[in-house]
């Protein structure tokens, strides 16, 4: 299992690296991740949740977003209507409003679980609107990513046996005909 799980870890840190290099995120700005660990071991959604596959994806994550400064929000299942557990310091920053709740690997789903382990001064709040977005196994995370998302096709396509998908955002082109979307 020890080649497993760091196979699991490089390929959530390359996945993120991917997505961060493609959406030119800013320090500071924030990426949403919405994963199953069930779907990671190949089993269906919210059955086989794993403590050991959250902490490996959970670890390749923050390593990727740490050197890229780019803060990480992790989504919670339908259980906790994916609810978002992010750091103290970004719920302040947002102006985001705290929900009383600890995701549990049964009731949030293990990578939120281990999420609030992890985080420094973890909570939970209930919706974020993030510049770009990984989503692990089919969770949607498409509520919380900022309009308008933009697919994002990695090389890197699966975590485990999770098919993976990402986005970014950009801003709304508004206007009509004479509209101009670059500085000239």
């Amino acid at each position: 299992m020890d080649n497993q799980v760091n196979s699991i870890y490089s390929q959530a840190k390359a996945a993120m690296e991917e997505l961060l290099k493609a959406a030119a995120l800013a320090p500071g700005q924030l990426v949403v991740v919405g994963c199953s660990t069930s779907e990671v071991r190949g089993e269906h959604i919210g059955s086989a949740g794993s403590e050991q596959v959250a902490c490996a994806i959970l670890g390749g994550l923050r390593e990727a977003c740490a050197s890229a400064a780019v803060r990480l929000a992790v989504q919670c299942c339908e259980h906790l209507n994916r609810a978002i557990v992010v750091e103290r310091t970004v719920m302040q920053s947002l102006n985001l409003e705290q929900v009383s709740v600890v995701p549990v690997p049964k009731a949030g789903g293990a990578l939120a679980a281990q999420a609030m382990h992890d985080f420094e001064d973890a909570v939970v709040v209930e919706t974020i609107c993030a510049h770009a977005g990984l989503d692990i196994g089919s969770t949607l995370i498409g509520m919380h990513i900022k309009r308008v998302a933009v697919p994002v096709r990695l090389s890197q396509k699966y975590v485990g046996q999770a098919f993976v998908t990402a986005a970014k955002t950009r801003p709304k082109l508004i206007g009509g005909a004479r509209a101009v979307y670059q500085l000239l």
